[in-house]
């Protein structure tokens, strides 16, 4: 991923607003994560970071939505994406295809931690 980045002139860097919880738990496995607490029983509607395999959940999640796009035009690390360009232009279309993607699946973006080079 280093070298893909590495030879680009402008980058823009992206986090994911509250990243793993943007995606639902099916109700059949809800009851899978269930915990107990000094008030009751609960189970988790929502993915959370801590849970076994939720990393390779959320990354195959990314590779579906971006299929077309990771290694040309950005990387997805955790909940953080990665845009680059050769040019301010190029990286400019290339947030925009990656913001229109994230508007069409409704996927959310932290806007406090945008960073744009």
């Amino acid at each position: 991923m280093l070298e893909r980045l590495a030879g680009n002139e402008y980058y823009c860097f992206l986090d994911g607003f509250f990243g793993y919880f943007q995606i639902p738990i099916d109700p059949i496995d809800q009851e899978k994560t269930t915990f107990t607490c000094p008030y009751g029983t609960f189970a988790y509607k929502r993915m959370p970071f801590g849970l076994c395999n939720a990393l390779g959940t959320f990354q195959r999640c990314m590779m579906a939505i971006f299929h077309d796009m990771i290694e040309r035009t950005m990387e997805v690390f955790m909940d953080d994406f990665y845009v680059f360009g050769n040019s301010f232009s190029t990286c400019l279309t290339n947030l925009e295809n990656m913001l229109k993607r994230c508007e069409d699946t409704k996927l959310a973006l932290n806007w406090e931690k945008v960073t744009l080079w």
